[in-house]
């Protein structure tokens, strides 16, 4: 894998609904809201994304709450985004149906 160059970044965010790049310790992610109408939701949820990432081998950050989960992908070792960073998100985004 490699790190995306900004340009790259900002042309694959543009396609990716829902998500948005920000910077945390000067890293970019991408990060999404899910909402839910309760916890069992937003947990159910946000075990489909473990599972996922766990087959893929790539991990996110996952915030569980009531009624919302936090997703944030990124990859730790390259410090930034890489395309399957992107990927992710979308298959993140398939997940959900709300």
């Amino acid at each position: 894998m490699e790190k995306l160059a900004d340009i790259a970044v900002e042309e694959k965010a543009r396609k990716l609904s829902g998500w948005e790049v920000i910077a945390v310790d000067g890293e970019k992610r991408l990060v999404r809201v899910f909402t839910f109408d309760d916890f069992v939701g937003a947990m159910a949820f946000s075990v489909k994304v473990g599972m996922i990432a766990e087959k893929a081998d790539h991990h996110p950050a996952v915030l569980t709450e009531w009624g919302k989960v936090t997703v944030s992908w990124w990859s730790h070792s390259l410090g930034g985004l890489s395309e399957k960073d992107f990927e992710m998100a979308g298959r993140t985004s398939s997940l959900y149906e709300g």
